[in-house]
């Protein structure tokens, strides 16, 4: 959609996004509402599934807005069957957040070729302790013990461990927010404690900026769910299609 109005929006956004919104935001007054839901939904795509069904429901109950953006990409099929009813909705085509960074899903593909055996931090995911380092090692260390003995805890964690042995780089992005360089020195400091290498690329807002600018009519960039419809995957280069 493009045009001298821009849409009114209501925007349901993962919170790994937080620092950046709080960025971009103020330049979109057309997005009335939004709303940012925890990171770890991303662990139980049922529980995101239904989480963003209720608040799309909840925002078609606004009069004052034109459509919903959601701040998601696939994400591990999370968000495959939310319903447009009515009002439509638009979410970018990616598989995850990480193609928002990157400012396309060409771009995503083509890193991931060169560099498959990466594990990506960006600012939200490393406020979270969700990427690999000794943080976050210490945190599932200190969820797990209220959950099981000793010999149980550590043979979860070595099983963390063991899965982390399948990267070898560490590769840092950002949009620009003000933790950008903090945020960067500590994916930096995770890679040496893994032994890894480390990367930094520049990230590219323009998906995240045409999204909140209602800029969808490239239909290789946004997918648009109308009412009526919902949204699916696709097994190919789309990564996701619309059905009833």
């Amino acid at each position: 959609m493009d045009s001298d109005q821009p849409p009114r929006l209501a925007l349901l956004a993962c919170n790994v996004f937080a620092a950046e919104l709080d960025l971009f935001l103020p330049e979109y007054p057309n997005v009335i509402v939004h709303r940012q839901f925890e990171i770890g939904l991303h662990d139980h795509p049922e529980t995101l599934r239904s989480t963003l069904q209720g608040a799309i429901d909840e925002m078609d109950t606004l009069q004052n807005i034109d459509a919903i953006a959601l701040l998601y990409g696939l994400c591990g099929c999370g968000t495959a069957g939310v319903r447009a009813a009515r009002h439509r909705l638009v979410i970018p085509r990616a598989h995850d957040c990480i193609t928002v960074f990157l400012g396309s899903k060409e771009r995503y593909a083509a890193h991931q070729k060169q560099c498959p055996s990466c594990f990506y931090y960006t600012p939200g995911w490393n406020r979270a302790r969700r990427v690999p380092g000794p943080e976050k090692l210490e945190a599932m260390k200190n969820e797990l013990a209220s959950k099981f003995d000793e010999d149980d805890v550590d043979f979860l964690l070595e099983t963390e461990r063991h899965q982390w042995v399948l990267h070898d780089t560490s590769t840092y992005m950002d949009l620009g927010t003000p933790d950008a360089e903090t945020e960067a020195a500590y994916a930096e400091r995770c890679a040496q404690w893994l032994g890894w290498k480390f990367e930094r690329l520049r990230g590219d807002a323009s998906l995240l900026r045409d999204l909140l600018a209602g800029n969808w009519s490239d239909d290789a960039r946004f997918q648009t769910i109308e009412p009526g419809q919902r949204l699916l995957h696709s097994p190919d280069e789309h990564i996701m299609r619309t059905g009833a």
